[in-house]
């Protein structure tokens, strides 16, 4: 049986505009899981539930098998946490953030950070200040790895990152699981990354679970359908979800489950982002 290294039971937190309800999934140990879902949706906030940065209303959320606020000490020495922003001091060095940094974790490897800063080409007396974001990130990585951190979170990583360091991030990441004692839960809005390396998709929708299941489940759920304007029947109108319409003809997100009764018509295979925009129309 796999082991889950994240839990979250029917987890439910409300604020005066936004209620966050129902959200169950789980992340098993060794896989990549992508979090996805438009802006607003409440990926950030199910992320600071997980990190008891938020306080839940109900429900249970449990990481490497165990509560997650009953053992909150415990577990976080095993876990990495990555924002969309430095949570650094500006004017700590790279030197200095490993002093700062270490003090917290008990199994904190020097050797490790310095193998790493030197494979990221991290300067060690640079200022945080001072590093790109992409480096900002490289350093967040490099501590989150030199305490052995066995699940890796990651809020919105590689949002203003160029394509060839989202890349490098990309790749820091499938090595990072290579050995299939480690787990990440990364969300993001660049989905095109998770259509490279995420195996299992949770999908969150006006605060709710809309999909969670691996990559191919949400893929092979849905075509695209395509055609042209006199061949937009009531019947498929009705079943077409984000219906886009032109001069030229229609196109729309249908059920896979559909597509025996539309045999006639051009259909595509989705992405995760053409799932994503047709379902926000």
């Amino acid at each position: 049986m796999t082991e889950n290294y994240l839990e979250l039971h029917n987890i439910k937190k409300s604020f005066s505009d936004f209620t966050l309800e129902d959200i169950t999934f789980s992340l098993p140990k060794g896989f990549i899981m992508g979090l996805i879902g438009s802006n607003g949706a409440g990926k950030t906030t199910t992320i600071n539930l997980i990190l008891n940065m938020l306080e839940k209303e109900q429900g249970k959320i449990e990481i490497f098998g165990q509560d997650h606020l009953k053992n909150e000490k415990q577990i976080k020495q095993s876990i990495g946490v990555v924002f969309d922003s430095n949570f650094f001091v500006d004017a700590w060095t790279v030197k200095e953030t490993e002093k700062a940094i270490s003090i917290f974790y008990d199994e904190w490897n020097h050797s490790m950070f310095q193998e790493l800063i030197k494979k990221f080409e991290l300067p060690a007396n640079a200022k945080v200040r001072e590093l790109s974001r992409g480096m900002q990130m490289k350093l967040m990585l490099a501590c989150a790895f030199s305490h052995n951190a066995k699940l890796l979170i990651l809020d919105e990583p590689t949002s203003g990152l160029d394509p060839a360091t989202r890349d490098e991030f990309l790749e820091i990441l499938q090595d990072y699981i290579k050995d299939g004692e480690k787990s990440v839960l990364f969300s993001t809005h660049i989905t095109i990354d998770l259509e490279r390396i995420a195996d299992y998709i949770t999908y969150l929708k006006h605060g709710r679970l809309f999909f969670t299941g691996s990559r191919e489940q949400l893929l092979e759920k849905y075509f695209i359908i395509k055609g042209v304007s006199h061949e937009l029947t009531d019947d498929l109108r009705r079943s077409i979800v984000g219906l886009r319409q032109t001069n030229m003809g229609f196109e729309g997100l249908i059920e896979a489950s559909t597509t025996k009764q539309y045999k006639g018509y051009v259909l595509d295979v989705p992405t995760i982002d053409d799932i994503m925009i047709y379902m926000g129309k």
